[in-house]
């Protein structure tokens, strides 16, 4: 692959000498910004330098850029399908950035029927600032991610977050949310390995509970190892989840929503948008939602109360402040999840033999924890000059687990003959909380030296996280017989039965804090305009202040440790923003803590950083006047410098000690697709395959596949249709689902495998858009298929649902 890679880089630069020397012939740059009749952003706008070969696409903002325009007096165009064409006369000096604003006769209404009727894959939009720090379009971008918009996620009724995560090519539930301290949120596989969603605009926005979506614009979904702009505590090797918020626009509107569906299922939102003074200023926009749902077993609920505030203020022409904060509170019982033995071999294989209802819960509703979660979120922008703009970030998330933990697991039961049928239940209470402060501060420049243009971002990252645990004890509750129906300790399970067992029982009370200290520098420069190179670097010192124990009042595991992450790539247009190769390498870094090896030579106690890079290359289409965009890549992610444990004998003496010298394999394919083949008609799909291997580890796993890589192969589809005129204008049916292949749960020499059946599971809508409001019906698993995700844990997912969905916009 690396040979492949450096033979595709040394083809690009070759073809360099062969490009038009017409594609640098200026420094100057035009900026603008197009607007319909009520101001708002005109987004998917064609503007046309006259004359010249130069266009542009506005984003959804209707911003525009055009790039290496020489100096002299131009007409610009601005284009719409069906409407006259506008000009505007600028003129463009040496060195220099025109701004401009047009409206167009056109009102917001009229220009989404436009964009509809026309064709545009309205599901496949992916530009975004935060995924490079910087403003470089998808086709720019050396680096493969997807993005899920609000749109999608209105199609297909989505009412939590895990469900969104669904349109994303190569990701995978593993489970659910725990609500349980640290780690509570729920897990993911991308590319081989776990992840959680751990950013939200870019920065750290945590949570031990679950994610409500009432204030997504979009979740993107950045694959490969990203350490080097998203540091090393809040990503994962396969790749990280960010979340970005809806932020304020610039007139009233908004829209309020109820959702009611199967299971107990009751959801309230409301989005109100407000100008708050008459030049428009400072606008609040306010997201909110009241969520209710049971489950489709014997017990288990959830309810959740969420309200996100946002705040944008411009102070003048040159500084600008938005202010967002996302406030959560939630209760629920525990998703019933099912842990495998992890000692011995296992008696049954898959889950039809153990012979167990998978309807029951094993828990009580009066055994319930909750997760309340406060997200602060800070951005104010500066703009130096033409050239250069001042970013400062600062986060702060505060998230709390209150309440009692619940889980069965089949352990070994003393004297009883190993069996998959005794399983033990553990229920004991938990207080704990994480705070988490980033302090980020971004310089953003687009210039040109020695006529090659640069984007380029040098970053300062500070970042704090503490933790303290007041937790009780966690002793086993009692052992039910899984395969008996009429197990009388079933129902014996609850608040008051707990608090006796755990009565007199010493709990544990403790506290860590840990800081980074980050800087960062990323450039893409274009060494001719079809021709980019990225190259970034960043390094973190990591201090642990270590762990307390505040009933012996003894500290432990203080430690620092230095990580170096660099990041390349290159990305040749083929056919100017329309067709992109690219290839990068990434890197991403954990950091270790120090090990008591007894001083044993060769054993070091102090370990280095987790180590994985990736090498990748690919393609990148957005064709067919954005009808039609497309990627498809090729990965290789080896890591180094795992930790396992062996045992050594020195002497008469063994030691158990800890060895720093595990790999691991992750390779694969990934396509992604957005279309919109005709007017009205949107699709979008992905296809993965991930082969991960253990290379080196415990001897137990080596040369098996890591049970956090999920299924092998993944599929994902959706389709919708709305009526772009006639009678039937507006009324519309979307289809799709997901499929993926078997899942090995566990998988080592000491259990043997416990494989997770393939599955496909389709669901279907049907709605009626209106100008004023909209109504939907979501039928989810629509043939009731029985199917399970886990992660050394069993966990049956949601049967056939029915929900109906009613929206007034205003």
């Amino acid at each position: 692959m690396k040979s492949i890679l450096l033979l595709f880089s040394a083809f690009l630069f070759l073809c360099t000498g062969i490009l038009s020397a017409n594609d640098l012939d200026g420094n100057g740059t035009i900026k603008g910004k197009i607007t319909t009749t009520e101001g708002k952003p005109a987004g998917q706008v064609t503007v046309v330098l006259k004359g010249t070969k130069k266009s542009a696409v506005t984003d959804d903002d209707g911003t525009f850029s055009i790039h290496h325009v020489k100096p002299g007096t131009y007409t610009l165009q601005v284009r719409l399908v069906g409407y006259s064409t506008k000009e505007e006369t600028i003129t463009v000096s040496e060195d220099n950035t025109t701004q401009m604003t047009l409206s167009l006769e056109v009102s917001d209404t009229q220009l989404q029927e436009v964009e509809i009727a026309t064709g545009r894959a309205k599901f496949g939009k992916k530009e975004s600032e935060q995924i490079a720090r910087l403003p470089i379009r998808n086709l720019e971008n050396p680096q493969v991610y997807s993005s899920i918009s609000k749109d999608l996620l209105k199609e297909q009724v989505v009412t939590n977050f895990d469900d969104a995560l669904k349109n994303t090519p190569g990701l995978t539930k593993l489970w659910s949310s725990t609500g349980r301290p640290g780690d509570g949120a729920g897990y993911f596989s991308i590319r081989g390995f776990a992840v959680q969603p751990t950013m939200i605009n870019g920065v750290p926005g945590l949570t031990n509970g679950g994610i409500d979506p009432a204030n997504v614009e979009r979740i993107e979904v950045i694959k490969g190892p990203s350490s080097t702009l998203f540091g090393s505590s809040f990503i994962s090797f396969g790749g990280l989840l960010n979340i970005v918020t809806k932020r304020p626009y610039d007139h009233f509107g908004g829209e309020v929503a109820y959702t009611i569906g199967g299971y107990g299922l009751s959801r309230f939102t409301a989005d109100v948008n407000a100008p708050l003074n008459e030049d428009k200023s400072a606008i609040l926009r306010l997201n909110a939602a009241y969520h209710t749902e049971g489950s489709f077993q014997d017990a288990g609920f959830r309810k959740s109360f969420f309200v996100a505030p946002s705040l944008a203020f411009k102070a003048n022409d040159r500084l600008s402040f938005l202010i967002n904060a996302e406030i959560y509170n939630s209760e629920s019982t525990n998703t019933m999840m099912l842990f495998m033995n992890r000692s011995r071999q296992l008696k049954a294989r898959t889950p039809d033999q153990l012979h167990m209802d998978f309807n029951k819960s094993y828990t009580s509703n009066d055994l319930t924890y909750k997760n309340p979660t406060v997200n602060f979120y800070g951005q104010a922008n500066y703009k130096i000059s033409d050239s250069w703009t001042s970013q400062t970030n600062l986060s702060r998330s505060s998230r709390k687990s209150d309440g009692y933990y619940s889980y069965v697991m089949f352990l070994d039961q003393g004297a009883v003959a190993p069996s998959d049928s005794l399983a033990s239940r553990f229920a004991y209470y938990q207080n704990a909380t994480t705070t988490t402060t980033d302090i980020q501060q971004n310089f953003i420049g687009d210039f040109r030296i020695g006529g090659l243009r640069n984007r380029i971002v040098f970053g300062l990252d500070f970042n704090d996280q503490s933790t303290v645990n007041n937790n009780s004890a966690s002793p086993r509750f009692d052992i039910v017989d899984v395969t008996n129906a009429k197990d009388a300790s079933y129902g014996t399970l609850s608040r008051a039965s707990v608090d006796a067992k755990l009565a007199g029982t010493t709990g544990s009370k403790n506290g860590n804090s840990a800081q980074v200290y980050s800087a960062y520098v990323s450039d893409v420069f274009n060494i001719t305009d079809a021709l980019l190179v990225m190259a970034s670097v960043r390094v973190d010192r990591f201090e642990s202040k270590g762990s307390t124990n505040y009933l012996t009042s003894t500290t432990t595991g203080k430690y620092g440790q230095t990580g170096v992450s660099p990041k390349f790539g290159i990305v040749y247009q083929v056919v100017k923003d329309q067709v992109s190769l690219f290839a990068n390498y990434m890197n991403g870094f954990k950091n270790v803590a120090p090990v008591n090896n007894y001083s044993l030579p060769g054993y070091p106690d102090v370990l280095k950083p987790q180590q994985a890079n990736q090498w990748e290359g690919g393609v990148k289409l957005d064709v067919l006047d954005h009808k039609l965009g497309f990627t498809a890549s090729y990965y290789d992610i080896a890591v180094s410098n795992s930790t396992y444990s062996q045992s050594v004998t020195v002497g008469d003496t063994s030691y158990n000690v800890t060895v720093q010298n595990g790999t691991q394999k992750s390779k694969g394919v990934e396509l992604e697709m957005a279309a919109n083949p005709v007017p009205g008609l949107n699709i979008i799909a992905g296809y993965s395959y991930n082969d991960s291997k253990m290379t080196k580890s415990y001897y137990y796993q080596e040369g098996r596949r890591p049970v956090s890589a999920g299924p092998n192969t993944l599929v994902n589809m959706w389709a919708g249709y709305t009526f772009v005129q006639g009678d039937l204008k507006g009324l519309g049916a979307g289809f799709g689902g997901n499929y993926a292949s078997e899942n090995i749960i566990t998988n080592d020499s000491r259990t043997g495998r416990f494989t997770l059946p393939s599955y496909v599971v389709l669901n279907a809508t049907v709605f009626y858009n209106a100008p004023k409001y909209r109504v939907a019906l979501k039928l989810d698993n629509l043939t009731n298929k029985e199917y399970f995700a886990g992660w050394s844990t069993l966990e049956k997912q949601l049967p056939r649902r029915l929900a109906a969905s009613f929206a007034y916009k205003f």
